[in-house]
């Protein structure tokens, strides 16, 4: 959704920054960053997103029994969502807590509960089927991701097919790209630099081109 890309470009939830690159918390040095937690601060943006997942939840999951955020970027729009839809939700932990109940799900699961899981960000895809596995472990029977935004990463894409997670994203890295050339956020000239990234972040041969 070409839209939403332009809306995140817009409220600078995503930047581009090929000439300055930015360093992940992995230490991969990127053109882009990406922090769809500005979403919520934005009405039209916000509404624009929700809608939009709510739309994508009904279409493609419409027996979803519950909605399952990841922490913390996914917790509210799975909230909000859900409260629209009238089902269930809860969240699942990076990890167990280490104290209480030790809970690293949040909310009542039961044995075959049809569950979709609200993702904010796609990259490697690691934490987001990590989170998937806590969920079939204790025995949901998870219909799949929705999330926000992709890098569009062959590494996650491997990651989703290994683990038989299905990810619909409401935009992505190409469209998002497409976006940013069409409304002068980012010169032509940058999109070999953007292109070469995707292909392998690990890769820094791409700063030189």
């Amino acid at each position: 959704m070409k839209e939403l890309a332009k809306a995140l470009l817009k409220i600078k939830a995503v930047s581009l920054s090929p000439e300055k690159p930015f360093t992940w918390a992995s230490g991969i040095k990127s053109p882009i960053y990406c922090d769809n937690r500005l979403i919520l601060s934005y009405k039209e943006e916000r509404e624009l997103t929700l809608n939009e997942m709510k739309r994508v939840v009904s279409e493609k999951y419409p027996e979803a029994e519950c909605l399952m955020g990841t922490a913390t970027a996914g917790i509210p729009h799975a909230a909000i969502v859900a409260w629209e839809l009238g089902i269930p939700m809860g969240f699942v932990r990076g990890k167990a807590k280490d104290h209480g109940k030790e809970n690293r799900i949040e909310g009542k699961v039961f044995p075959g509960m049809k569950t979709v899981v609200i993702e904010d960000l796609i990259s490697t895809a690691g934490s987001s089927v990590d989170a998937v596995n806590a969920l079939r472990e204790a025995g949901c029977d998870v219909l799949g991701i929705v999330s926000i935004f992709t890098y569009n990463l062959k590494k996650g894409e491997e990651t989703l097919k290994k683990n038989d997670v299905e990810n619909t994203s409401l935009t992505d890295y190409d469209e998002l790209i497409e976006a940013a050339i069409e409304d002068n956020y980012i010169e032509s000239a940058s999109l070999a630099k953007l292109m070469e990234w995707k292909k392998d972040p690990s890769n820094e041969d791409w700063m030189t081109k």
